[in-house]
């Protein structure tokens, strides 16, 4: 017999249920509830959202009409800053994007070796962030053909080759070192006097994953490319905030980058001006996780991210003169590449990658105040393709214009605000038994929750790495604290049946050109669903109750308004 989610607000003489949903087929006694307990009254810590950092390979398709249309949807999250960290933004071509590749021409030479800059790809890319309010993290590469020591074979042809070609070699001589710098020093002033001083508000960082072949040169060559960068960039902008080295892992083949790099910052002679050390305003590194197939389902790693970020964290609190120095998480992912179609990255279309991105985030919040740690952000290495199938398996937010699952779980922890309020679920795994053997037997129903004057939101997660059906959580919430007689309780959802376009999608007969009415209803159906709308909930001795029903990989928001 088949089973429904009921809402229930547990206060006397008071009922209200939501539209009912069957959700699993259940032949065995339902779970135990999970009582989730919220002090509103306890707060611990002002929220600093660190999930608002996005980034993708193709910076051409920023200024695409349906880029445009996302970077508005990202700039609307919520009221936190929003900032995009796009590679390629001084590669050579002629401003194409195909997977994993973009281009801007910026730098040419002419035929005696003077140089020609050309900003017109580049103003289209920064436009296009700077109309839509999302503040650019200007990542400084990669190597204009003309000057790197390898020169051909330039642009690749992912997936086909190498993709390693010759935008990751270092400067060729002496002479294009030097040139380098200067059309460092020319791109920065040129967005200073186009874009004023709200380039003050941006975020630079020189090369990416200089650990791995993005990279053909040695560390040494990469810390002299990062003084003469960070010393180009503050020429133009004296109060530019710099930092890297955008480092792999962290692993065992990336820490010891990473540590020669920060003792390069503390110690190092630098290259540009030979005084001791170098600016940091930032430590980068990307850590991603690995899922695998088993047994036809997809079963995801999140431990092998959070190892990675923990291992970062471990490497940064070694260093004294680096502890409070903010961490960017560069690219913090569920794997390693957004443009790869494998038969694991199905997940990417539907919740388990919205519920892997909340769980990973909050587990990161964790792990700073772990190690006394300042994240400033995570970047999601995701945002849209152009000229791809509807659904394609690929790791993006919205694909032809329909936000995909994904983009809710970042709507719901964009109405998170204020301040930390004390939060504990006794469906909560351990963080170190999460770390060690991520989530594979029980799943991890968890929670956090924050208050912003009136408002208390509760952010409340069923994960789990294995993506297979399972019975809902029952979750009893209580939340204490609270003032007056009434709250007004709404409720937002993403999970298989909520806030999922995809689903629609499937429901339509998986359309390869939808028609113009089902565009509607796929847009609508990418939108974040409000499944209960201010309902007045009495208040007694404080507190409220609320029970509600959590699918697998769903995510709910309850929102209190006190009257």
């Amino acid at each position: 017999m088949g089973r429904c989610t009921v809402l229930r607000f547990l206060v006397p003489g008071l009922l209200a249920v939501t539209p009912i949903r069957a959700v699993f087929a259940q032949t065995t006694a339902p779970p135990a509830p999970i009582h989730v307990s919220v002090h509103s009254g306890q707060a611990i810590g002002p929220y600093s959202p660190i999930w608002s950092y996005f980034g993708a390979d193709e910076p051409n398709y920023l200024y695409a009409p349906n880029g445009q249309k996302l970077l508005n949807e990202l700039a609307s999250l919520s009221t936190a800053p929003v900032y995009f960290r796009p590679h390629n933004l001084l590669t050579t071509g002629d401003g194409s994007s195909s997977l994993k590749w973009g281009s801007t021409n910026v730098y040419t030479e002419r035929a005696d070796g003077s140089p020609v800059y050309d900003f017109t790809s580049t103003d289209r890319i920064f436009d296009a962030l700077v109309s839509a309010h999302v503040r650019p993290l200007v990542e400084i590469g990669f190597m204009p053909q003309a000057l790197s020591a390898k020169p051909e074979p330039y642009r690749h042809s992912f997936p086909k080759g190498d993709i390693f070609t010759g935008w990751s070699y270092p400067p060729k001589d002496e002479a294009a070192w030097a040139r380098w710098s200067k059309l460092v020093e020319v791109y920065a002033a040129h967005l200073k006097q186009r874009y004023g001083s709200q380039t003050d508000t941006w975020l630079w960082e020189v090369w990416n994953e200089p650990d791995i072949p993005y990279w053909h040169g040695t560390p040494e060559q990469y810390d002299r490319l990062y003084d003469l960068t960070a010393a180009a960039i503050r020429k133009a902008l004296p109060e530019a905030r710099i930092g890297g080295p955008e480092a792999t892992g962290v692993s065992d083949h990336s820490e010891p980058f990473l540590r020669q790099f920060l003792n390069h910052c503390s110690h190092g002679t630098n290259a540009a001006t030979g005084a001791t050390g170098a600016p940091l305003d930032f430590i980068s590194y990307h850590p991603k996780g690995k899922p695998s197939v088993v047994d036809g389902h997809v079963v995801m790693s999140v431990a092998t991210q959070l190892h990675a970020v923990e291992r970062g964290m471990k490497v940064i609190a070694a260093y004294p003169e680096w502890k409070r120095t903010p961490i960017i998480l560069g690219e913090s992912d569920p794997e390693g590449c957004g443009a790869c179609l494998s038969p694991q990255n199905g997940y990417r279309n539907g919740p388990l990658y919205g519920a892997s991105v909340t769980e990973a985030t909050m587990r990161t919040y964790e792990l700073a105040r772990k190690y006394g740690l300042n994240v400033q952000g995570a970047v999601t290495w995701a945002f849209e393709f152009e000229d791809e199938p509807m659904f394609a398996p690929l790791r993006a937010l919205a694909t032809d214009g329909v936000d995909k699952p994904v983009l809710n779980a970042f709507r719901l922890m964009g109405k998170l605000g204020g301040e930390w309020v004390a939060a504990e679920s006794d469906g909560a795994l351990p963080l170190d038994q999460v770390l060690a053997q991520s989530v594979r037997d029980l799943p991890d129903v968890n929670a956090v929750a924050t208050r912003k004057g009136k408002e208390i939101c509760v952010l409340l997660w069923n994960y789990h790495d294995a993506d297979v059906a399972a019975p809902d959580a029952q979750v009893k919430l209580r939340i204490d604290g609270l003032h007056g007689a009434h709250v007004a309780v709404s409720e937002f959802r993403m999970d298989a049946t909520h806030s999922n376009a995809y689903r629609v999608w499937m429901q339509l007969g998986s359309p390869v050109k939808p028609s113009p009415a089902q565009m509607k209803k796929l847009e609508a159906a990418g939108q974040l669903e409000k499944t209960l709308g201010n309902f007045i909930s009495a208040v007694e001795g404080g507190r409220t109750d609320v029970s509600l029903a959590l699918p697998r990989q769903g995510l709910a928001l309850v929102r209190l308004e006190e009257k």
